[in-house]
């Protein structure tokens, strides 16, 4: 379950950074996706804790 649930963070987060600086140029993008993907999966990991209690 934590595997998974770090996975889906990862993708949602660095999806929506992406998405959210795109308009600020590829670089900006690129490095909000790597800073949304390591918050997704820290926000992952609290969701596996949370589920697995």
């Amino acid at each position: 379950m934590t595997k998974l649930c770090i996975f889906a963070g990862t993708a949602v987060g660095g999806y929506a950074a992406a998405y959210l600086c795109s308009s600020f140029g590829i670089m900006t993008e690129i490095l909000a996706s790597g800073v949304g993907s390591m918050v997704g999966v820290y926000l992952g990991w609290r969701l596996a804790r949370w589920i697995e209690r």
